[in-house]
């Protein structure tokens, strides 16, 4: 069961709101829960993507291991072509460059 919750919009927000819901068919309510859904998901996938961001920072601390740019296009490229490619070789940096 869904909780209440009020929201306290200012009164040119509000009519936004009323106009854009009617324009596509929702209520202002269903309008307001559907953009915040969207906000929250968006959100999530902003933390999840810095997250893997830091864990990938930390894995190349700890490892130093990287892949040259030049050789991922070309992979990339191939393969979204439909083409065969090697997979690119990993380099280790060593840790007085890292």
């Amino acid at each position: 069961m869904a909780n209440t919750t009020s929201l306290k919009l200012p009164e040119e927000l509000k009519d936004k709101v009323t106009e854009l819901a009617h324009g596509v068919a929702q209520t202002p309510h269903a309008y307001m829960v559907e953009a915040i859904a969207e906000k929250v998901a968006r959100d999530e996938r902003r933390r999840d993507f810095l997250q893997s961001g830091y864990e990938a920072a930390a894995r190349f601390s700890r490892t130093g291991v990287v892949y040259a740019h030049d050789d991922v296009m070309r992979y990339a490229r191939a393969r979204s072509a439909g083409k065969k490619a090697r997979k690119p070789k990993p380099i280790r940096i060593p840790p007085s460059e890292r």
